[in-house]
């Protein structure tokens, strides 16, 4: 497994050109709903492909994006935690993840996953579009509510395992996809989603990360990683403050189209 630049299936180009389009798709589409697992895919069959641990750690990388744009909220997280409405936020956080992450290891130990290969991660992308239309259209005018109970945390935390056994159904696509069908607005399901995203994307890059320093016969590029990381984190720092601003007055059925376009689109092209 290398993180370096092939070129098996791709014109030649510079491996920082390569690397970069890589770090500007996953930036892109790690907090937009339409999943980047599908995306980064796509990509690789125009540039050369990387490792696992590659696109994990960009993955992580993108974390930084939201601290940044988080910085108010995080802010109020540690210097107010005494306030017990701080403390009860952070704690469904913690139970969100805490479900994930024992979840996850049942899934890894039962080898629970569908592979990232074209038609599963297509079809995961179209139905995941066509879900995002539906709930929409029947949320339409019915009231949504801001705060996040302990039942809907937990329920979101479930939610990220679906994006962990179907490749392309997108983390950020499927938390909140669940939020809006429990009701939650759409401002406050985006960002308990992205904040859940920190403690969820760090931890598979550490997993990933530990793994690949231990075993000998990985030799990675860690300039390309970082570099690749870097533009990641710029990427998604933009369209992480563009769509905390979108959806205080959109709905998600753009995005729901988008995919079902792209999930449609992979399908055809897999024939």
């Amino acid at each position: 497994s290398h993180a370096s630049p092939t070129a098996d299936h791709a014109a030649p180009m510079p491996a920082f050109v390569a690397i970069a389009l890589l770090g500007l798709v996953e930036g892109i589409c790690e907090f937009l709903p339409i999943s980047s697992t599908g995306h980064l895919l796509l990509a690789e069959h125009f540039l050369p492909h990387q490792s696992d641990l590659f696109n994990t750690v960009i993955q992580s990388g993108t974390v930084l994006a939201v601290l940044v744009v988080f910085t108010a909220r995080l802010k109020q997280i540690l210097f107010a935690w005494r306030e017990p409405a701080t403390r009860a936020y952070v704690g469904k956080l913690g139970a969100a993840f805490a479900v994930t992450a024992v979840g996850g290891l049942a899934l890894k130990k039962l080898h629970v996953k569908l592979p990232e290969s074209f038609e599963p991660v297509a079809w995961a992308t179209l139905v995941g579009g066509v879900l995002f239309v539906a709930v929409e259209l029947l949320l339409r005018g019915k009231p949504q509510r801001d705060a996040i109970g302990w039942p809907v945390a937990l329920a979101i935390g479930a939610a990220q395992l679906v994006a962990a056994i179907f490749p392309g159904a997108s983390r950020s696509g499927s938390t909140i996809l669940l939020a809006l069908c429990l009701g939650v607005s759409r401002p406050a399901a985006t960002e308990f989603s992205f904040l859940l995203g920190i403690p969820t994307l760090l931890a598979a890059g550490a997993v990933q990360a530990a793994g690949a320093l231990r075993d000998p016969l990985v030799h990675t590029d860690w300039a390309m990683v970082a570099w690749g990381s870097l533009v990641a984190v710029v990427t998604a720092f933009a369209a992480v403050r563009w769509i905390l601003g979108y959806v205080r007055h959109h709905s998600f059925i753009a995005f729901g189209i988008y995919r079902i376009v792209v999930g449609a689109a992979m399908l055809w092209w897999a024939r």
